[in-house]
């Protein structure tokens, strides 16, 4: 059956209103942080926001959408099996709404870490779908399809790529994102760092774990601009994970710098544990690209200012405090899903 693109675009506009004014949507927040302790209300509200102003405005969908003309012949009656991450609160949205407008039957299974709010949202699109609604299925073993998205693991992307080898796929493990300092950033740039490593706790691959400095850097300049998150302190069940892996860099006498939320420790590794960041002093830009290039298939964002994004050469950085906002072009990986989806 033909997609068709203007009605799609009209009922996810009219997702977006209900995710702002819904009960069920109040209730599923409430349900989905009793659940999993690390989706606290501020930021579960801060992942419902960001979807609703960023990819459910009819303009941006629209503006979005122009830049596939086939769409305009595009037609399938195929299923697409998509496997949803629970790293942070609606982590999997993007993908079900590119399934969507491409007119897509969709079979989701959901993670058990975020089996509430991204339930209640299907639910909502379902009953805007009305008899259509059974096109969209929440699913425990995923069947019948004819391609399929699944993000996941390093572990569990070895069975996605054995047990979907058949099938055209988008197939995700485990990434992470950097920053590069100057020592030339101001007040807000670094005020949108913290947001960046802090946000849903570290726990998103858009997050960032591993500081590039400059020779001479003072990192414990960066301490005061983290202030900001100083509530986490109080939150037990991270601070079961700052409590443990400082007590091993202490026992193993590991030279360190902390506060009461988050250790920094000098390290060329990119993938931190929870409540750990990362640094690393580079000479010059020219040695950071290098490295940065050979590193690039386990990053996900690099976050820099504009004038060192030029000095890199490279297209696609993010700015400072922007990493947890994605736009709907920001496609995961660097795959473009609509493109695939296409092509299916």
């Amino acid at each position: 059956m033909k997609t068709n693109l203007v009605d799609n675009i009209a009922k996810i506009v009219k997702l977006g209103e209900l995710l702002q004014n819904d009960e069920r949507i109040v209730t599923a927040k409430e349900r989905a942080g009793q659940k999993n302790p690390f989706f606290t209300p501020e930021f579960v509200q801060s992942a419902v926001n960001a979807i609703s102003e960023r990819m459910l405005q009819k303009e941006k969908l629209e503006q979005w959408l122009l830049a596939y003309p086939a769409f305009h012949s595009f037609s399938t009656d195929k299923t697409v099996g998509i496997i949803m991450a629970g790293n942070i609160p609606l982590v999997g949205f993007h993908d079900l709404l590119c399934a969507y407008v491409c007119g897509y039957n969709i079979n989701i299974k959901l993670s058990s870490k975020d089996d509430i709010l991204t339930a209640t949202i299907i639910q909502l699109l379902q009953e805007i779908e009305g008899d259509a609604g059974q096109k969209i299925a929440i699913v425990e073993k995923l069947e019948n399809f004819d391609a399929v998205i699944a993000t996941g693991s390093n572990n569990s992307y070895k069975y996605f790529e054995y047990y979907f080898r058949n099938r055209p796929n988008i197939l995700r493990k485990n990434r992470t994102s950097v920053a590069i300092l100057t020592g030339n950033e101001t007040k807000d740039e670094l005020l949108g760092l913290a947001d960046d490593i802090f946000m849903y706790f570290g726990l998103g691959c858009r997050n960032v774990s591993k500081l590039y400095v400059p020779q001479g850097f003072d990192i414990t300049s960066l301490f005061p601009y983290f202030d900001k998150y100083n509530w986490m302190h109080e939150h037990s069940k991270y601070m079961n994970n700052y409590d443990y892996h400082r007590a091993i860099l202490l026992l193993n006498q590991t030279p360190h710098l902390a506060d009461d939320k988050v250790m920094m420790q000098e390290n060329k590794a990119l993938s931190t544990p929870l409540s750990m960041l990362y640094y690393q002093h580079y000479e010059n830009i020219e040695a950071l690209q290098k490295e940065l290039l050979v590193l690039s298939i386990d990053i996900q964002c690099i976050v820099c200012a504009s004038l060192t994004e030029k000095a890199l050469g490279y297209n696609g950085t993010v700015g400072f405090g922007k990493t947890q906002f994605p736009e709907l072009n920001d496609y995961a990986d660097g795959i473009n899903t609509i493109e695939f989806l296409l092509s299916v």
